[in-house]
């Protein structure tokens, strides 16, 4: 006689072979089916900062061109405030299944160590793919008798007060680099805070402060006009926006590495694997189309494009190195 077990098992066979479209439905509920439909709907893109700065501007052409290789709609929201710290946490708490993104920067490895509602970079994130380096510029005024690094350091080891340094916003990239770049030289910048490179820039232009740190492609037109002297750029490759200018190893500081600011793609953490090879491969696609790379090169990024391994062994060495900084310096985050 047969069991109450097999007797169910035999009606389940029946049916499937009855209803070929049931069968279908119990395969579909397996693990791992849900992934290979992926994507099946719109998938939202966080950015942190206001819209039409060159962040939201790298984000919606990454959401374009992801619509155009997943096939579904890329939403964009930007979600501001807190030094992307909004946007970031949302991300964090969002279910991990691929359909909730964020286009972050460097602030996610530098602000878990200067605000204690910022999440931790490995372990409340899914590293999918580096979209770009973005590099800083030393810019000196031109009356200022250094025309390279050598010259820059010699004068700010020489002078009776040190050299003063336009800064714009606390423990941005090019904060970081210029506290990087004195340690490393051993040498002592006075710093001044500003509101944005615009000010900053300004006041180089003017001789109120000696030098700042501003992106390549926001100092492009004070250097291309000759109203600020571009001395080396972050980073370890020349930007092709001044490929006449030296990175710092090769002006002479080889202890520096990777200093430039980047962007990058993450989801929350725990994400499945096949959906963030998915993302990553699709971005590696992405990154290395030559239209697309000519645009990102407008906005001052170096295109990189790379797998989620590569990714979080970045976010990993950047996160160690700033929180060495942060803490060495006694770098504190602004009020939020």
């Amino acid at each position: 006689m047969e069991t109450k077990v097999s007797l169910k098992a035999r009606h389940i066979r029946r049916l499937m072979i009855s209803f070929p479209f049931l069968a279908a439905s119990v395969i579909l509920m397996q693990p791992g089916a849900a992934d290979a439909a992926y994507p099946d709907k719109p998938i939202k893109l966080l950015i942190g900062f206001p819209p039409g700065g060159s962040t939201d501007l790298i984000g919606r052409l990454v959401g374009e061109r992801l619509y155009r290789a997943l096939g579904q709609p890329v939403v964009i929201e930007n979600q501001g405030g807190a030094n992307g710290m909004v946007a970031a946490n949302a991300v964090a708490a969002a279910t991990p299944d691929g359909y909730t993104l964020l286009l972050t920067s460097m602030g996610m490895t530098t602000n878990p160590y200067l605000y204690a509602k910022s999440r931790h970079p490995l372990k409340d994130f899914t590293s999918i793919s580096l979209l770009a380096n973005v590099p800083n510029v030393i810019v000196v005024n031109p009356k200022l008798p250094a025309r390279n690094l050598d010259e820059l350091l010699g004068l700010a080891r020489s002078s009776k007060a040190p050299l003063t340094s336009a800064t714009t916003g606390q423990a941005a990239p090019g904060h970081m680099a210029t506290e990087l770049l004195q340690r490393a030289a051993n040498v002592k910048f006075s710093f001044v805070p500003y509101k944005g490179s615009g000010p900053a820039l300004n006041d180089v232009m003017a001789g109120y402060v000696d030098m700042s740190l501003p992106t390549v492609v926001a100092a492009l037109p004070a250097i291309r006009s000759g109203k600020v002297r571009a001395i080396a750029v972050t980073g370890t490759a020349r930007s092709s926006l001044l490929p006449d200018v030296p990175t710092l190893s090769e002006a002479g500081l080889k202890n520096l590495g990777g200093s430039s600011g980047w962007y990058g793609l993450v989801g929350p953490a725990k994400m499945p694997k096949e959906i963030v090879e998915r993302l990553s491969q699709a971005v590696v696609k992405i990154m290395n189309d030559s239209e697309v790379r000519e645009r990102f090169k407008l906005n001052g990024a170096d295109p990189v494009g790379s797998n989620s391994d590569e990714m979080t062994a970045f976010v990993a060495q950047d996160f160690r190195r700033w929180g060495e900084l942060v803490k060495a310096a006694n770098i504190k985050g602004e009020a939020q």
